[in-house]
Parts: C-alpha cells; sequence; structure tokens
C-alpha cells in the first residue's frame, strides 16, 4: 500500500473525514503533520501544495489536495488503485 501522508490541524472537521475515509478503504497508518503545533511544517505545506487549508493529503508522491478531492477521487474509482501504487 502506498504511504499516506497528511497535513492536518487538531480541530479539523475535514480532516477526521479524510482519516475516516482513508481507514475505511484500508489504510492502516497516516503520516500526520500537524502544522498547527509546527510553523516552519505549515509554511512547507504552502510551498508544497499552494494552498494553506488542511487537510492537504499525499498518497505515494501524488497530491490529491483536500477531503473534497478525496471523496471525488474515491467516488470516481481512482482512489483504490492510487493507494495499491498504481496511477489514479
Amino acid at each position: 500500500m502506498s504511504p499516506v501522508k497528511m497535513y492536518t490541524t487538531l480541530v479539523c472537521p475535514y480532516c477526521q473525514r479524510a482519516k475516516m475515509l482513508l481507514q475505511q478503504r484500508g489504510v492502516e497508518h497516516i503520516e500526520e503533520i500537524r502544522i498547527d503545533l509546527d510553523p516552519v511544517q505549515r509554511k512547507s505545506m504552502m510551498e508544497l501544495t499552494g494552498r494553506r487549508t488542511v487537510p492537504q493529503i499525499y498518497i505515494g508522491d501524488t497530491l490529491v489536495g483536500g477531503c473534497d478531492e478525496l471523496i471525488a477521487l474515491d467516488q470516481s474509482g481512482g482512489l483504490a488503485p492510487l493507494l495499491q501504487g498504481a496511477a489514479a
């Protein structure tokens, strides 16, 4: 399974929803980077993604985006192959 990295904050409901969906799809480990605790990581996230909002989700080397993009990817059938390491 491809590694999953997610930039999050503690109180973000979209982060919680994204984590729940990923867990429902079999993801056992999510590398969470809490940008509310580390301003350097917030800056890094903004430089990498061009976005200021959380969650920002990477599956392998692919930037999925936020919760809405993750849900759309799942609904279109692209999430499972991406999690398995294939191109979506």
